[in-house]
C-alpha cells in the first residue's frame, strides 16, 4: 500500500518548489504529475526572471516579492539564470507620467532603476528604435530556463528523499468524515489505476487547480490567461528590453541562449489546455513589436508558443490584466475539507517563496521545527571548471560549458566519461543545441523518460535553429534502443509525435524562411523516409 505524509499534485515550478522543501525539511513528500514536469506555465512563457520593474505602479507587493525573489533564484539556480540584466525604455506613444509613478514606485519597491542616456541605451541595444525611443533606464532582470528548474528542484529534492511521479493523473479525492484519506491515480502510460494514501493533499497545478478541486467536492478561483509568444533565431538585444507603459501586448523582449522572444498577449481562456496560437496573434505582437526595434521581420523567426497563467480571481475580482499577479494559500479545512490545500496565482519569478509559505503551513500542521532553507542552499552542485576543462577535450565545440548547465555535476561526470572512454558516443544527436549522444542516453535511460518529447524538454534537442528536423529521427532511434516500455519501439510514433509537436508552433508563422525551411522538412520526412508509407519508419 503506497503512502506518503504530503502528496504535491502539479509538477510546475510551484510544485517542484513545494517538493523540496518538504523533503529539506523531513516531511515524507510525494510529488504526481499527469505529464512530464514544467509542461504547462511553467515552461509557456517569456523565461524572465523578474525584477519587480512590470508591477512597480499597480502592485507594490508583488514587485518586492519579485525583487527579493530573483537575488535568491540568482544564487541557488546559477545555471538557470543568465544574468543580463534589462532595460525599460520608453517611445514616443507612452505616457510620460506613467513614467513618473514608474520611477517613484520602484524606489519605493527597492528595485535598482538606473536612468541612462539615449546614446548609452543605442550603444547597449543597437538595434533599438531611434525614432520612437525617448528615455531608458538599467534594471536588473534576468533570463531563467524553466525546464532546467523545475528538473533541479526535482534533484534536490531527492537528495532529501523526496520522491516524484510523472506521467500520473489524479482522478479521485478519497475522504472519510471530512478528511482527506488518500487519492486514486492513473498512470497514462499503461492505464492502472491505483491508490495513495495521504494526510495532506496539496493542490498546485496552477491553470488545473479549479478541476482538481472540483475532485473532492471544491471550488476555487482561477481564470486560466493564455499568453501567446514568439520564438525569433537571433539575438536581437543582449539584454531584457521592456516597453515602459502600462502591461500590454508585445512589450517585452528577453533573449535566451541565441534566441529572443517577444511576448506576450494577455487573452481569458475556459480550458489551460488551449495553447493554440493564431497567425492573427502573431500579426499583432509583431505590429507592437516593431514600434520597439524597427526591423522585426526582418528576422527570422523560429516558431510561436502559448501558456496560460493562472490568474487566481477571489469573489468579485477582476480578471485578465486586472488581476492580481499575487498568489494565495487557501486551507480547505475552511471549507469542511481537512487536510487539503490550493496555491494558486503568484509567478514563475516568485515560485520559491510560494512554496515556503505554503510549506510553513503544512509544517504547522504536522508539527515539524525545521526552518527553511530554500533560499541559502543552492539546487545542484556547480561543475567545477576544473572538470569543464578536462572533459572539453572530449565535447563539441562550445558545447561543455551548454552540456554542464543542463546536465549538473552528477550527470556531467557521467556523461564526459562516456564521451572519454567511447568515440562513437561524442556524434552529434542535435548540432543546433551541442546536444551528443552520450547525453542524450544519459537522460533517454531514466525511469522519468517515457516518450522522445521528454528528451527535448531536458536537453534542448530540437529546440534550435532546425526544429527537429535533423534531431527527430536520431533521437527516436536512440529512444527505441535506450527505452524501456513498448511505446519506446514504436520509433514512427515517437518521430512523428515530436515533429508534431514543432510543427504546431511553427504552423502560425509559416511565412518568408519558415516556410521554405518547412518545405525542406516535408520533403525530406516524405520522400526520402516515407513517413506516410505505413509500415515504414
Amino acid at each position: 500500500m503506497e503512502k506518503a505524509e504530503v502528496i504535491v499534485v502539479g509538477g510546475g515550478a510551484t510544485g517542484v518548489g513545494i517538493l523540496r522543501d518538504l523533503s529539506m525539511r523531513g516531511v515524507n513528500a510525494l510529488l504526481i504529475e499527469k505529464r512530464d514536469l514544467a509542461n504547462g506555465a511553467s515552461s509557456r512563457f517569456h523565461g524572465l526572471l523578474h525584477c519587480g520593474g512590470r508591477y512597480a505602479v499597480k502592485d507594490q507587493e508583488a514587485a518586492k516579492e519579485c525583487i527579493v525573489e530573483n537575488m535568491i533564484l540568482r544564487k541557488i539556480g546559477k545555471s538557470c539564470v543568465e544574468p543580463i540584466g534589462g532595460m525599460f525604455v520608453r517611445l514616443k506613444e507612452d505616457d510620460p507620467d506613467y513614467e513618473e509613478q514608474w520611477v517613484k514606485g520602484c524606489a519605493k519597491s527597492n528595485i535598482e532603476a538606473t536612468p541612462i542616456t539615449l546614446e548609452e541605451a543605442f550603444a547597449k541595444v543597437p538595434r533599438l528604435s531611434r525614432n520612437n525611443a525617448v528615455s531608458a533606464y538599467l534594471v536588473p532582470d534576468a533570463a531563467i530556463d524553466g525546464f532546467r528548474m523545475a528538473w533541479q528542484n526535482i534533484d534536490s529534492a531527492k537528495r532529501y528523499g523526496g520522491r516524484f511521479k510523472t506521467y500520473t493523473e489524479l482522478i479521485k479525492v478519497h475522504q472519510k468524515n471530512g478528511e482527506v484519506e488518500g487519492i486514486r491515480v492513473r498512470n497514462y502510460i499503461n492505464g492502472e489505476e491505483y491508490d495513495i494514501f495521504c494526510n495532506i493533499l496539496i493542490n498546485a497545478t496552477g491553470g488545473w487547480a479549479g478541476k482538481v478541486a472540483s475532485l473532492a467536492g471544491l471550488s476555487v478561483g482561477v481564470q486560466p490567461d493564455k499568453g501567446t509568444l514568439i520564438a525569433f533565431n537571433q539575438r536581437i538585444a543582449d539584454c531584457v528590453v521592456n516597453r515602459l507603459h502600462k502591461s500590454s501586448d508585445g512589450d517585452i523582449f528577453v533573449p535566451h541562449g541565441s534566441i529572443t522572444i517577444l511576448g506576450t498577449s494577455s487573452m481569458s481562456v475556459p480550458n489551460p489546455e488551449d495553447t493554440a496560437t493564431s497567425r492573427a496573434e502573431v500579426e499583432n505582437l509583431l505590429k507592437i513589436g516593431e514600434r520597439t526595434f524597427e526591423n522585426l521581420r526582418s528576422y527570422r523567426i523560429l516558431r510561436t508558443f502559448a501558456g496560460s497563467r493562472p490568474l487566481y480571481i477571489p469573489p468579485g475580482g477582476a480578471s485578465g490584466r486586472g488581476a492580481s499577479r499575487g498568489f494565495a494559500v487557501i486551507d480547505h479545512e475552511n471549507d469542511g475539507l481537512k487536510g487539503m490545500m490550493t496555491i494558486v496565482g503568484g509567478k514563475f519569478t516568485t515560485y520559491r517563496l510560494m512554496a515556503e509559505k505554503i510549506t510553513d503551513k503544512i509544517c504547522e500542521k504536522l508539527n515539524v521545527k525545521e526552518p527553511c532553507r530554500t533560499a541559502e542552499e543552492p539546487l545542484v552542485p556547480e561543475v567545477s571548471e576544473s572538470e569543464k576543462e578536462k572533459a572539453g577535450k572530449f565535447f563539441p565545440s562550445f558545447g561543455t560549458n551548454l552540456a554542464a548547465a543542463r546536465l549538473g555535476a552528477e550527470r556531467f561526470s557521467r556523461v564526459a566519461e562516456e564521451l572519454k572512454k567511447n568515440q562513437k558516443s561524442r556524434e552529434l544527436v542535435c548540432e543546433c543545441e551541442n546536444v551528443t549522444l552520450a547525453e542524450v542516453e544519459e537522460i533517454a535511460k531514466e525511469d522519468s523518460c517515457y516518450i522522445v518529447n521528454d528528451i527535448r524538454r531536458r536537453t534542448r534537442i530540437g529546440m534550435g535553429t532546425c526544429q527537429g528536423t535533423f534531431c527527430a529521427f536520431r533521437s527516436a532511434n536512440v529512444f527505441a534502443a535506450c527505452g524501456k516500455n513498448d511505446m519506446a519501439k514504436d520509433t514512427l510514433s515517437q518521430m512523428k509525435g515530436f515533429l508534431q509537436g514543432r510543427y504546431k508552433g511553427i504552423r502560425p508563422v509559416l511565412f518568408g524562411r519558415a516556410l521554405r525551411e518547412t518545405e525542406m522538412l516535408r520533403g525530406l520526412y516524405e520522400l526520402t523516409f516515407n513517413v506516410n508509407g505505413g509500415n515504414k519508419a
